[in-house]
C-alpha cells in the first residue's frame, strides 16, 4: 500500500519519479515521505548553488561588457572555473571571530540568512508538476519566509558589535520594510484576478502565450510589474538600492566582521534572493512556464527567470547608489501612492468585467 495520495503521485512527476525509485530497492512505505522531501531538499540546494555560481560569473562578465573591459578570461572559457575557485577559496579562509561580539546572535545571523534564502523554492513550480508543495497560500509563504531575511542582516549588525556593521542592519531594516509594501500591493494586483495564492493556480490562470500573461493587462500589469521589479531591488539589496552594504561609506555595513564560510553564505543569499525574486516576478506576470509545447516547461520558466535577473542585473551596472533619504522618500512617497492607486484601478476593472 502506498504512503501516498494517488492525486499526489499523478500532480507531480518528481514525486512519482522518487517514489518509484525509492519503493524498487524495498524500502519501507513509512521511510518514503521523508526520505523524498529530504532528496528534495538536496536536490533543491544542489540545483541553487549552481545557479548561484552562474549568477556570480554572469554578473562579472555583464560588467566587464558595460565597463568595456574582459573580466576573468584566463582560467576556463571565459573564466567560468575562476568562481569554483573563489567559492573554494571562500571555504577554506579562516573563520575570525570578534572577541567582543555577541556570539549567539553573530553565528546564527548567517545561518538564517542562507536558509530563509531556499525555503521560498518549496512552493516555487519549476515546471508542470515540478513543485514540492503546492500550498493554497503559496505566494503568502513567500512572502512570510523572506522576512526572515531582513532579521538575519539585523542580527548580523548587532552581533558584530561594531558600529558600521550596525548601522548597515538598521539600514536594511528600514529599506525592508518600507519597500515590502509596494510590493505586496503589486502581488495583490495580480491576486485579484485570480482568485487564489497558490503559485501553480496563478500559473495556470495565464495558460497560452503572451497576452494572457498578467504584464499585458493594461494598463494596470505594466504598471504592477515595474513597481514589484523596484520593490523587489530594494529587497535584496542591488543597486541603486544596496544602501545596507555601501562599500565607500560602511566599509561593507552587516557583513564587515564576518569572513570565509559566513560570509560565502551571506554573499551565496544575496543572488539565491536575486533568483527568487525574478522566479516570482515569472511566476506572477511572465506566465511562469507557460509557453510553446514542444518547449520542456522548465525551460521556459528558467528562461523568464534569467531574463529579469539580466534585467537586474542591468540596473546595477547602469544606475548610482541613492542617498538613504533619497531611497526613504521614493518608496513613502511615490512608489506606495502608485501601487496603491493602481490596485484600486485593478479592484475597479475586475468588479466591471474590464479585462479578459
Amino acid at each position: 500500500m502506498s504512503f501516498w495520495p494517488i492525486a499526489v503521485l499523478e500532480l507531480y512527476p518528481v514525486f512519482s519519479w522518487l517514489h518509484d525509485l525509492l519503493a524498487s530497492i524495498g524500502l519501507p512505505s513509512a521511510w518514503l515521505q521523508p526520505l523524498i522531501y529530504l532528496l528534495l531538499g538536496a536536490m533543491i540546494f544542489g540545483i541553487l548553488s549552481l545557479i548561484a555560481l552562474f549568477l556570480v560569473w554572469w554578473e562579472r562578465k555583464i560588467a566587464a561588457h558595460i565597463q568595456q573591459r574582459f573580466g576573468p578570461m584566463r582560467h576556463g572559457w571565459h573564466g567560468w572555473y575562476q568562481t569554483i575557485m573563489d567559492a573554494v577559496k571562500l571555504l577554506q579562509k579562516e573563520d575570525i571571530r570578534v572577541v567582543t561580539r555577541d556570539k549567539v546572535v553573530f553565528f546564527w545571523a548567517p545561518v538564517i540568512c542562507f536558509v530563509a534564502a531556499f525555503l521560498a523554492y518549496v512552493v516555487m513550480p519549476w515546471g508542470d508538476g515540478l513543485i514540492v508543495a503546492d500550498l493554497n497560500i503559496g505566494i503568502l509563504y513567500i512572502l512570510a519566509v523572506t522576512t526572515f531575511t531582513v532579521i538575519s542582516l539585523l542580527m548580523a549588525g548587532w552581533g558584530s558589535n561594531n558600529k558600521y556593521a550596525l548601522l548597515g542592519g538598521m539600514r536594511s531594516a528600514a529599506q525592508v520594510v518600507s519597500y515590502e509594501v509596494p510590493m505586496v500591493v503589486s502581488i495583490l494586483t495580480v491576486i485579484i484576478f485570480v482568485g487564489s495564492l497558490s503559485m501553480v493556480d496563478i500559473v495556470k490562470s495565464q495558460s497560452g502565450l503572451l497576452f494572457n500573461w498578467y504584464i499585458f493587462r493594461f494598463p494596470f500589469g505594466p504598471i504592477a510589474f515595474i513597481t514589484y521589479l523596484i520593490a523587489a531591488t530594494a529587497e535584496v539589496n542591488r543597486t541603486p538600492f544596496d544602501i545596507p552594504e555601501a562599500e565607500q561609506e560602511l566599509v561593507s555595513g552587516y557583513n564587515v566582521e564576518y569572513s570565509g564560510m559566513k560570509f560565502a553564505m551571506f554573499f551565496l543569499a544575496e543572488f539565491v534572493n536575486m533568483f527568487t525574486v525574478s522566479a516570482i516576478a515569472a511566476t506572477l506576470f511572465l506566465g511562469g512556464w507557460n509557453g510553446w509545447e514542444f518547449i520542456p516547461s522548465w525551460i521556459w520558466f528558467l528562461f523568464k527567470t534569467l531574463l529579469i535577473v539580466l534585467l537586474l542585473m542591468l540596473f546595477r551596472w547602469t544606475y548610482p547608489r541613492l542617498r538613504v533619504d533619497q531611497l526613504m522618500e521614493f518608496a513613502w512617497k511615490f512608489l506606495i501612492p502608485v501601487t496603491f492607486a493602481n490596485l484600486i484601478v485593478a479592484g475597479i476593472f475586475k468588479y466591471l468585467g474590464w479585462y479578459w
